[in-house]
């Protein structure tokens, strides 16, 4: 017993190092780190794409008859006023005050629209005016200091964007044109076989209203067709804009002008492209994960030399990343190293063997990046993948790669 209390104190300080070993000397957790950048930063919106015709048209039968076999295949080159398709009219006795009205509909249809499309035409050219006399203000300024090159360019993608602008527009009051022609010349055919109780037995010869290339034949086949059948697709291949739909919460970001990164289209390199259009409507579009999405088309045009992409043809997939921010010093964080906590983004720190949790103010962030506000400097290393093993002032050891 007098041995025991002798030794008491050693064995309980023995007792109370190995708790403290345990402790302190615990094995240090394996981390991988990144380390804290200046530089230039993007914050981009990033979706999936397609490519589109900017300006199709779809040739329609005028009235009813016998179509006889589309010679035309896709990619075949039409001319203004080549001949289509050949219809070969029929009066059925029973329906003709029936086509007549149709046809009476169909003209007054045509008529509304050519009324629109020179509205359109006009709109266009004082938006071209406009954005032409601009760009010239601009440029003299420049030219004197008093504003920067960047405000130049600006107004100088405003003078292309309505020329483009004003191109469409021309063109469908060029198609709405041949649309009235069309619904007036059958019109007045019926009325004359009305009048007559009798088939006069001629060809109606369907033309082009526009210089392109068949992209699709939609009634190949020999039949009876209906007025307003779709019989051929036409448009300029080579005249591409692309599509893509992005969630309303960031298209608020997005602005027309901005620069678009175009990727994954199959050639070699990056495309450029700038942002023309953000559609003034959104849908609701089914997400991958059954979750309904409210979404809104943007229209891209691809700015980049056309020799450059000379392989893309109309509905062709790509990726698009619309660039709505753009910094050359920003403080950049691997996007890895941010996790929420009690509201606000933190970080771990690693300094002298052991972490230190920092709450950092981060600005933007974007795909694998995000970019600080306060809280880090460059060259600072801090925690990737931060595990549940990654406590506060706890040792660490960096991973080897």
């Amino acid at each position: 017993m007098k041995m025991l209390k002798k030794f008491m104190p050693a064995i309980v300080g023995i007792f109370v190092v190995s708790i403290l070993a345990a402790v302190f000397w615990t094995k240090p957790a394996v981390i991988e780190v990144g380390i804290i950048t200046r530089g230039s930063f993007q914050q981009t919106i990033d979706e999936d794409g397609k490519t589109r015709t900017r300006d199709r048209y779809i040739v329609s039968s005028p009235l009813a008859g016998n179509l006889r076999r589309m010679r035309l295949k896709a990619g075949d080159r039409v001319d203004p006023d080549e001949i289509l398709a050949t219809i070969i009219p029929s009066l059925p006795p029973l329906l003709d005050v029936k086509s007549e009205k149709e046809l009476k509909e169909r003209l007054g249809a045509a008529e509304a629209e050519k009324l629109r499309t020179e509205a359109t035409v006009e709109r266009a050219k004082v938006s071209q005016d406009q954005a032409k006399a601009e760009y010239e203000r601009n440029r003299k300024l420049a030219d004197k200091g008093f504003i920067s090159n960047h405000e130049v360019e600006v107004t100088e993608f405003s003078v292309k964007l309505a020329n483009k602008e004003w191109e469409v527009a021309k063109f469908q009051d060029d198609a709405a044109g041949h649309e009235v022609e069309t619904a007036r010349a059958a019109l007045a055919r019926i009325r004359r076989e009305v009048l007559s109780g009798k088939r006069n037995g001629e060809k109606w010869d369907v033309r082009s209203p526009v210089r392109g290339r068949v992209l699709k034949v939609l009634q190949e086949n020999e039949g009876y067709v209906s007025p307003g059948t779709p019989l051929v697709e036409i448009g300029d291949p080579a005249d591409l804009e692309i599509v893509t739909d992005i969630l309303t919460s960031d298209a608020v970001l997005v602005h027309p002008g901005d620069r678009v990164r175009i990727e994954r289209w199959g050639g070699p390199s990056q495309l450029n492209g700038r942002v023309r259009l953000i559609e003034p409507s959104a849908f609701t579009k089914m997400s991958s994960l059954g979750v309904e999405e409210q979404r809104v088309n943007i229209i891209i045009d691809i700015i980049s030399p056309s020799e450059e992409w000379v392989g893309l043809k109309d509905g062709f997939r790509l990726d698009v990343h619309i660039i709505v921010f753009n910094s050359d010093n920003a403080v950049k964080v691997p996007a890895s190293a941010l996790f929420r906590e009690e509201g606000h983004w933190s970080v771990f720190v690693v300094s002298k063997g052991r972490v230190q949790k920092r709450v950092v103010e981060v600005n933007r962030r974007s795909g694998l990046e995000g970019m600080v506000g306060k809280g880090l400097d460059p060259g600072e290393k801090v925690v990737i993948y931060p595990s549940d093993e990654v406590k506060d002032g706890y040792r660490v050891k960096i991973k080897q790669r």
